[in-house]
């Protein structure tokens, strides 16, 4: 992927769960390195931690035996700030954030926001020139999250802190329109650049404006892209030439929910319309929509869901007629297609869970166990196949 940040920019990245936006923060940070590619900052290309740029975690990420001020002031201290100077600093940015008065406090004082705010400080102590931060907001209550954006946007637009540019990784996309200057769309297997989109709207935006709408719905669109054609949706199986595709990670009784929604707003919605009325956010919404598609329950357009006569009938159908619509779909998907075929070769139709592990370990890496856990969930939904967790073995059902 190629992406450029310039001074003045607010820019979000975003994108499903696994698409690498979080990786690709920490490698312009230098806090991970890149296997491939080089970063440039300033034209000249990054060895190690980038000093010109701070970053503000999901997690708090505080020292709980360090008081508020100290847990700023420490940055400064991996700098060789003066002691005086140091204290000046923090102070002065204590208040900056609104936390006057709790310098003396301890992380296990404060609430979620006020201790986002300390991370904000001591980020924004080495007075960065980027600012970046990974899922600032998602591990506040809505209230204080909201709060939070508020502050951050005010200290930005009024040039309160000396930072040049903000790159933020959200999965939130109201959140992205509502403070961005321009939302960079990534996709995954492998983890590219979809699309890039400006945000020309003024501040202060308004979540009800129709402008500020339509933005979001086609974010949404450009995120949730078209369904794929069945082969490069699908994959292969394991072992054979092609991409073995990870199963979304998604319960199949809450995509039957989603369908049933569906099929009551008459097998057409927005996409965005849904996610809300769901109270879903992204990470949520979109492997229920995954998990639909390859089992060509619906397809999406140009940021709607659409119901197939498929996801109709079984939207429409009885438990014991959904479980045999269900078996017939799932079977079609190589990963669970290949296990069900290995169990059906053996003499004793069981096989360990270790074997099928270390088969899938060249496709899926890391998140092997995941996918053969989101795998035997599927076949036990379908009834193809069952786990005796005593024994660690996958078998056949009678």
């Amino acid at each position: 992927m190629n992406l450029s940040l310039k001074a003045g920019e607010f820019v979000c990245l975003l994108g499903p769960s696994g698409c690498g936006k979080s990786t690709l923060l920490r490698i312009i940070t230098g806090l991970n390195t890149a296997t491939a590619g080089t970063v440039f900052y300033r034209g000249q290309p990054l060895k190690g931690v980038n000093p010109y740029a701070t970053i503000v975690f999901q997690t708090f990420a505080l020292y709980p035996w360090l008081t508020v001020q100290e847990n700023v002031e420490i940055a400064l201290k991996a700098r060789s700030v003066p002691p005086v100077e140091r204290t000046e600093r923090a102070l002065k940015l204590i208040d900056v954030v609104g936390l006057d008065g709790f310098e003396s406090a301890y992380p296990r004082e404060l609430s979620g926001g006020m201790r986002q705010k300390v991370g904000f400080a001591r980020a924004m102590a080495v007075e960065p020139e980027l600012l970046c931060l990974d899922e600032p907001f998602s591990a506040l209550d809505v209230l204080s999250a909201e709060a939070l954006r508020g502050e951050l946007m005010e200290l930005w637009l009024n040039k309160a802190i000396p930072t040049k540019a903000i790159l933020m990784v959200t999965h939130n996309i109201e959140e992205a329109v509502l403070m961005a200057d321009r939302i960079v769309v990534m996709g995954k297997n492998p983890g590219h650049i979809v699309t890039e989109l400006a945000v020309p709207l003024h501040h202060p935006r308004h979540r009800k404006d129709t402008a500020f709408q339509a933005l979001v719905d086609k974010v949404y669109a450009a995120v949730a892209g078209q369904t794929k054609p069945e082969p490069e949706a699908l994959g292969t199986a394991p072992g054979q030439p092609g991409l073995t595709r990870p199963l979304p990670h998604a319960r199949l009784n809450a995509m039957a929910g989603l369908l049933e929604k569906l099929s009551e707003e008459g097998g057409r919605v927005d996409l965005y319309r849904m996610g809300s009325e769901l109270v879903l956010e992204l990470d949520d919404l979109l492997p229920l929509v995954e998990a639909a598609e390859l089992l060509s329950f619906l397809t999406v357009r140009e940021g709607d869901l659409l119901l197939t006569p498929l996801g109709e009938a079984y939207a429409q159908a009885s438990i014991l007629a959904r479980k045999e619509i269900i078996a017939g779909r799932v079977l079609r998907l190589p990963v669970i297609g290949w296990i069900y075929e290995t169990l059906q070769r053996d003499d004793d139709q069981r096989v360990a869970w270790n074997y099928f592990h270390d088969e899938l370990q060249a496709d899926f890496g890391d998140f092997t166990e995941q996918q053969l856990d989101l795998a035997i969930s599927w076949g036990r939904h379908a009834e193809l196949f069952a786990y005796d967790d005593g024994a660690g073995e996958l078998y056949l059902e009678s």
